[in-house]
């Protein structure tokens, strides 16, 4: 009877370190499994913020690339709206000096037609004056014929001069034509010009040029070309900063893994330990 009783408090006292120690066992388990959910969420995050990232990476690559072509394109319009303002500067100056010249051509054909008038009045002058002297000399033997040669050469040269005046008012009245030909040719150019400029520009840059279309600088190409810049710089901007952000939290993300990956390593070592310490007792 009395070894009966002496042996009931070691039974229980074995009973309660059982279950204590089960009851430890048992937390140790439940960590485990939570550090196993935490560690497959953690993993699933990963996971979706790279496949997120390598998106958002690839639509950086795009915008980058239309951002390069936009760029190009509007340094292109740019550039040809350098050329054409040189251009239109150039037919504007073509065309004044033009105008300047035809204007002394007019002056110098007044000039010439003065002279010629004054010439042929000269010139008459000369030859009733040969006429007279010829006449005179028949009546009278002293008039010399020095004076006859130089007076019927005055009047020949006084001839020539008329006739090459005439070939060169000719001339002048050719090159007029020329000229007013060229300044019709010049003046289209230089309106094809303005007008081309001021189409690809939006705005208006000569007064007394009508436009046959209403301008306007937002809807001309120069500037949709620098609408479209704009755009795509914006996009591009957004997909950097997405692609910025989500490496980030992809990072972020990765640490808060490995922490937990290492943990649930430490936990799986405390239970592993702790069966084995639970099986050798």
């Amino acid at each position: 009877m009395s070894s009966i009783l002496s042996l009931t408090p070691v039974r229980q006292k074995k009973y309660g370190v059982t279950e204590r120690k089960k009851q430890e066992l048992d937390e140790l388990s439940q960590k485990v499994l939570n550090a196993e959910s935490s560690v497959e969420q953690l993993e699933a995050i990963v996971s979706s913020l790279t496949t997120k990232s390598n998106k958002l990476q690839a639509d950086l690559a795009t915008a980058e690339t239309n951002k390069a072509n936009a760029l190009s394109n509007k340094d292109l319009a740019d550039e040809v709206v350098e050329n054409l303002l040189a251009l239109k500067n150039n037919s504007e100056v073509t065309f004044n000096e033009t105008v300047l010249a035809e204007s002394k051509i007019k002056t110098v054909s007044k000039e010439v037609s003065n002279l010629i008038d004054k010439l042929i009045f000269s010139a008459e002058i000369i030859n009733k004056l040969g006429n007279l002297v010829v006449r005179k000399k028949a009546t009278n033997p002293l008039i010399s014929d020095e004076l006859v040669t130089m007076v019927t050469t005055a009047s020949a040269d006084a001839n020539n001069a008329v006739a090459l005046t005439l070939v060169a008012l000719q001339s002048v009245f050719a090159a007029q034509a020329t000229t007013k030909e060229s300044e019709a040719a010049v003046a289209l150019e230089m309106l094809q010009a303005v007008k081309l400029y001021e189409f690809v520009i939006g705005e208006e840059t000569v007064d007394n040029i009508e436009s046959d279309a209403t301008l306007s600088p937002a809807t001309s190409i120069q500037g949709l070309l620098h609408k479209a810049y704009d755009i795509n710089e914006n996009m591009y901007n957004q997909a950097l900063a997405a692609s910025n952000d989500t490496i980030k939290q992809l990072n972020n993300t990765k640490r808060e893994l490995s922490k937990a990956q290492t943990n649930l390593s430490s936990l799986q070592s405390a239970l592993a330990a702790a069966n084995a310490a639970a099986l050798a007792s």
